[in-house]
């Protein structure tokens, strides 16, 4: 499961949800999130899903490669 860091950033600012919030949520860093996001890093399966639980989308809406 390879996460689609652009979906993840458009999935969080349209719920309104800073980096800071979802680091939160997580339990993950705001730099790893932010890594991830511009994708500059990999993700677990067990991270893919608890980044989709907490931005309440399943987990192919964040690791999709067409968005």
């Amino acid at each position: 499961m390879k996460p689609n860091g652009v979906a993840i950033r458009a999935l969080r600012t349209a719920n309104r949800c800073g980096l800071r919030e979802l680091a939160r949520r997580t339990g993950l860093s705001r730099p790893y999130l932010s890594r991830l996001e511009r994708g500059k890093r990999g993700a677990s399966p067990d991270t893919v899903l608890l980044i989709a639980h907490a931005l309440n989308v399943p987990p192919d809406a964040i690791t999709r490669e067409d968005l």
